[in-house]
C-alpha cells in the first residue's frame, strides 16, 4: 500500500511538473506574442482641396458730411435709392439687398473729442448689405459700382465693417470624401513604413480625426476657400 502511494505521488509529481513546464512555455510564448502584437507605428494623411465659396456678404458703404441736417438725410436716401437701383439693373434680387440706417455723427455734440472747428458738423455713413448664393454674379457688379461714384457717392472700402466676406457652407457634403482620402493617405504612408522596417501592417489600433479648416486660398482670391484635414491612425505592427 505504502509503494502504491510512492508511485502515485511520483505520477502526480510529475504530471504538475509537466503541466507547469507547459504552463511557463504558453505563458512565455503569449507573452511574446503580445509584446510583438503592441508593436506599432502612428502615421497622419492629410486630405486638401479647393472649393469656391457659395455665400458672399458685399457691405456697400458710403459717406457724407453736411452742416444742414435735414439735407444730409436727403442726399442718403437719394444715394441710397441710386444704389438699390443700380444693384436691381444688375439682376441682384431684392430679397439680396439690405439696408440698414444711416449712422449720423455730430461733432459739435461729442463729449469727447468734439471739433467745433469742423468743416462740416454732421456726417453721415450708411450701409447697404448684399447677401447672394451667387458669387460669381456679384463679383461682375462689384467691379463696375465704381461708375456711381461720378454721381457724387463717396464710397469707403477701407475699413473693417466695408470687406467682403465669402463663405463656403457645403462642409457636410464634402466630409465624407475628404476623410475617406485622409484615411487612405495615412494607410499608404504605414504601408511604405511597414514595408522599410520588414514588417506587415496590422489592425488600426486606434484613429482620430482633426479639426476641418477652411481658409481663403491667398489674400488675392479670397472666393476661393482652401478645405483641410489632417486623420491620424495608429496600427499594429507583426514580423
Amino acid at each position: 500500500m505504502q509503494n502504491i502511494s510512492k508511485g502515485s505521488a511520483l505520477i502526480i509529481g510529475l504530471s504538475l511538473l509537466i503541466g507547469l513546464v507547459g504552463l511557463g512555455y504558453l505563458l512565455k510564448t503569449a507573452a511574446l506574442e503580445y509584446k510583438q502584437f503592441e508593436r506599432s507605428v502612428t502615421v497622419k494623411g492629410l486630405s486638401e482641396r479647393e472649393y469656391p465659396a457659395d455665400i458672399v456678404i458685399w457691405p456697400i458703404q458710403f459717406a457724407f458730411a453736411e452742416n444742414d441736417l435735414p439735407k444730409l438725410y436727403t442726399l442718403v436716401d437719394n444715394s441710397t435709392t441710386k444704389i438699390v437701383k443700380f444693384l436691381q439693373d444688375q439682376d441682384i434680387k431684392v430679397e439680396e439687398i439690405t439696408t440698414n440706417s444711416p449712422a449720423i455723427t455730430d461733432k459739435s455734440a461729442q463729449q469727447y473729442g468734439g471739433d467745433m472747428n469742423a468743416k462740416f458738423r454732421y456726417t453721415a455713413v450708411q450701409t447697404i448689405t448684399v447677401y447672394s448664393s451667387d458669387v460669381d454674379k456679384v463679383r461682375k457688379v462689384m467691379t463696375s459700382l465704381s461708375s456711381l461714384g461720378k454721381e457724387g457717392i463717396v464710397f469707403t472700402g477701407d475699413n473693417y465693417q466695408a470687406q467682403v466676406e465669402y463663405l463656403f457652407n457645403q462642409l457636410n457634403e464634402v466630409k465624407p470624401s475628404m476623410i475617406e482620402e485622409a484615411t487612405n493617405k495615412a494607410r499608404e504612408v504605414a504601408v511604405k513604413f511597414a514595408s522599410d522596417s520588414n514588417s506587415r501592417l496590422g489592425k488600426i489600433k486606434q484613429a482620430s480625426q482633426g479639426q476641418f479648416s477652411i481658409t481663403d486660398r491667398d489674400k488675392n482670391n479670397p472666393h476661393i476657400k482652401l478645405v483641410r484635414v489632417v486623420s491620424t491612425v495608429e496600427y499594429y505592427l507583426a514580423d
